[in-house]
């Protein structure tokens, strides 16, 4: 548990690390490291329950992608300066890492099994801003709907 608590820490000050890096406002780097935190959450409880890199990016990029959207609409800012943050910690540069590593020692082999978990990783952030935002308007869109009937 103690580990566990020791990794969010680390994962909410390298969002911010990264926050202050590319700029963003400093009024947004409180949220931007706890939607950075609670995504990386979500991809470990994921990758210890069930294994596998692809669903834990992928569950973890969709809950940046929700909880980015409630941090803009409550900060009242474009939602990209809480998403890129977020997306640090879930970035495959181990396994990029190993690309190139077993590139240069001519381990042909390994260089492909990484080079596909980077690929199958990154793919699987794309979706899982892609389904984030599907969410996100579904959900504008009922809210929108339920106001129109309670007003009726």
């Amino acid at each position: 548990m103690m580990k566990l608590i020791l990794n969010l820490i680390c994962v909410y000050l390298g969002t911010i690390g990264f926050g202050i890096i590319v700029n963003v406002p400093k009024r947004s780097l409180n949220a931007s490291g706890i939607v950075g935190s609670l995504a990386w959450l979500v991809y470990y409880l994921y990758f210890i329950s069930f294994g596998g890199y692809v669903g834990g990016s992928l569950l973890g990029t969709f809950t940046i992608g929700v909880l980015g959207m409630v941090a803009a609409h409550r900060e009242k800012m474009p939602v990209i300066i809480f998403n890129t943050p977020a997306l640090v910690p879930l970035v495959p540069g181990g396994q990029a890492y190993q690309v190139m590593r077993n590139l240069a020692q001519g381990n042909n082999e390994m260089a492909k099994f990484y080079l596909l978990q980077v690929v199958f990783i990154a793919g699987a952030i794309a979706a899982g801003f892609l389904i984030a935002e599907l969410f996100n308007q579904l959900l504008y869109k009922f809210i929108k709907r339920m106001g129109k009937i309670k007003s009726n």
